[in-house]
């Protein structure tokens, strides 16, 4: 046990929770960018061949927001049963560890 009464599990479990986390925002972030940088080349590029400026592109971009949200709910839930494990480990032990007060036991009589 640590000076602050966290034990070197709950430590481990909560950086383990961090780091998960730390993944998906990752995973969400490179996926937006790498989902509306194609559909601006795309759209560009669409542009540049029949030459209609800023039509193609600015479709591209409003229909990559909705398949961008749609992908990011995706690959949160992906996470979740992991991210789920890991912070009722983090805050499992906690409740173990806490006393139960009398209000909390129920009367036998």
């Amino acid at each position: 046990m640590t000076q602050d009464g966290r034990t070197p599990d709950k430590d481990r479990a909560e950086g383990a929770l961090k780091m998960a986390l730390v993944g998906v925002i990752g995973q969400v972030g490179c996926l937006t960018l790498l989902i509306i940088s194609v559909a601006l080349i795309a759209g560009l590029w669409l542009d540049n061949q029949f030459q209609t400026r800023p039509l193609f592109a600015l479709v591209f971009i409003l229909a990559s927001v909705p398949l961008t949200l749609y992908l990011m709910f995706r690959v949160v839930l992906s996470f979740a049963p992991r991210i789920q494990m890991l912070s009722s480990d983090a805050m499992g032990k906690d409740q173990e560890e806490e006393p139960k007060s009398g209000a909390d036991i129920p009367n036998e009589a």
